[in-house]
């Protein structure tokens, strides 16, 4: 479902002469697992590897969601890439935070991953309160698009 709204938004970028990013290659996502393995210590979702397969990372309309970091990529992307483990690593400033991985952000929300829980999730930002769990990361992206879009 999350899909469709990527359709929409894909035609909302295209009225501004804008372009989405593509997916990853399979190159570049098995040296992101491994690079986030050695710089975080974790193991990204596979739904998350299956998203970054159709679109690495985006942006709009203040929502964000994470992507390759720039500096393991090669090609110029369409849009800025917010990297996941640069993102991570600031939020990990934080030690409570280390509980979560963060996949994207807008200004009121983080949309994370919680490694103790094996769920996704929405929290409030800064305070980091849950709003709202989803039961797989479709419905957590779907959800953010909506919001984007809106």
């Amino acid at each position: 479902m999350w899909k469709i709204k990527l359709e929409e938004l894909i035609q909302q970028k295209r009225l501004f002469g804008e372009n989405v990013n593509i997916g990853a290659t399979e190159q570049k996502i098995h040296l992101f697992i491994k690079t986030v393995k050695d710089e975080l210590n974790i193991d990204l979702p596979n739904e998350y590897i299956e998203v970054l397969r159709i679109i690495n990372g985006m942006e709009f309309n203040g929502f964000i969601l994470y992507g390759i970091d720039q500096r393991l990529l090669d090609e110029q992307q369409n849009e800025k890439i917010y990297g996941l483990i640069e993102y991570n690593k600031l939020w990990y400033e934080n030690e409570w935070n280390k509980q979560y991985i963060f996949l994207g952000e807008s200004n009121i929300s983080w949309y994370v991953y919680d490694l103790t829980a094996h769920k996704f999730c929405e929290l409030d930002n800064p305070s980091g309160t849950e709003m709202e769990k989803f039961n797989n990361l479709d419905h957590m992206v779907e959800k953010l698009l909506i919001d984007a879009l809106e």
